[in-house]
């Protein structure tokens, strides 16, 4: 299928419930989202969840991406009995030696990806390349590999290959560094006030170093020694994504919806976009919000749309116009 045949609007929505209503299916038709996203209102059975995916699909005629977070620990929303639950990523094989701490996280996610794949489910927002430090704030520490740069990566790509081992997409998370951020993201605007050479030596380190992997999501944090806007929206943060960190993957913004950003969704989403995100996440599902979002967005740029096929050309299902 040839790249002008889809203008995929620039945005990933998720949906109010656990089955598609009319509405949605009508603004899906219309706004054509690059993908969606489900969250633990979107899921109450196993058949359910197959249906679900389907209906998604359908109301935009192709094989559309559906994520979710399925990084094990508190961040996971298929739980028992429809699919395992895994203790937090800091937590899991710690005490084994590197090598085999690799291996072990490796079969972790691809076990993962395995349940994902029998819901039709194809992109893990995981792993988190996020260090852990004493002063992470909790909402984060324990999805964290390790509290030094190396053993992210090593932990991070183990993950990113099991995911895709098993056809599902992994998306890289927060680009480039959550780990020094004090407060909730949710809530507040974490404000980072490193060196430029501790960032590069620490935290900027997992993203270089997993930089070809095809998707990544960026993080609502002030780096202040760069810019003082959240690298979302802040066009020198995107530039130092693109060119430092040499990441030239699909780049996601955190959920959109969150308090760490002020203004509009209608602004928020228009100054990611500008900065240089390629598509917008936004999480809650509330189409008033998801309206909002779309009319502002336009939709996929040329360079975007690039990146979003060459990511789609890497997850097990074939990208197809139906189904």
């Amino acid at each position: 299928m040839a790249s002008q045949e889809l203008d995929f609007g620039p945005f990933i929505f998720g949906c109010a419930g656990p089955v598609l209503n009319p509405e949605e299916e009508r603004f899906f038709q219309r706004a054509n989202p690059f993908g969606f996203i489900l969250f633990a209102r979107n899921i109450a059975s196993a058949d359910q969840v197959k249906t679900l995916c389907v209906s998604l699909r359908a109301a935009v005629g192709w094989h559309a991406p559906i994520l979710i977070d399925q990084e094990g620990g508190r961040v996971q929303r298929l739980r028992p009995p429809l699919a395992r639950d895994w203790p937090p990523p800091l937590e899991d094989g710690r005490d084994l030696p590197a090598e085999q701490r690799a291996a072990h996280i490796q079969d972790r996610y691809q076990a993962i990806a395995r349940e994902l794949s029998g819901y039709g489910i194809d992109v893990n927002c995981a792993p988190c390349l996020d260090i852990a430090r004493a002063e992470t704030h909790p909402i984060l520490q324990n999805r964290c590999f390790s509290n030094e740069a190396t053993q992210v990566a090593v932990m991070g790509a183990a993950a990113a290959q099991g995911l895709a081992d098993e056809g599902v997409l992994p998306v890289l998370k927060h680009m480039p560094g959550h780990g020094l951020a004090r407060v909730d993201s949710h809530l507040q605007l974490p404000r980072v006030g490193a060196s430029l050479a501790e960032l590069r030596d620490n935290d900027f380190k997992p993203f270089a170093a997993l930089k070809d992997w095809p998707m990544a999501m960026s993080a609502h944090v002030v780096y202040e020694v760069i810019d003082d806007l959240a690298a979302t929206i802040s066009p020198k943060m995107i530039t130092l994504i693109r060119e430092e960190i040499g990441f030239d993957g699909l780049l996601m913004s955190d959920d959109i919806s969150m308090d760490a950003l002020g203004g509009s969704l209608a602004e928020r989403s228009t100054a990611a976009l500008a900065a240089g995100c390629d598509v917008i996440l936004h999480c809650d599902g509330g189409l008033d919000d998801m309206q909002q979002i779309a009319a502002a967005s336009g939709v996929l740029s040329p360079e975007g749309q690039r990146r979003a096929f060459a990511a789609l050309h890497r997850r097990s299902a074939p990208f197809a116009k139906d189904g």
